[in-house]
């Protein structure tokens, strides 16, 4: 990533911050894309149900 690119994604907003770290995280730890897929699902099903209780 260049110093330019660096710089943009600092000043993004956080929920693109947090899908860049998110992106990397399974790409450094070779999850398949199928079984990312499927825990992020998971993952965004139960921040739903959260959001829904507040």
């Amino acid at each position: 990533m260049t110093d330019k690119q660096h710089a943009s994604l600092n000043d993004a907003p956080k929920s693109i911050q947090l899908a860049v770290d998110l992106i990397q995280l399974l790409e450094e730890n070779n999850i398949d894309t199928v079984t990312a897929i499927e825990a992020l699902q998971i993952t965004l099903d139960d921040f739903k149900k959260k959001l829904e209780k507040q």
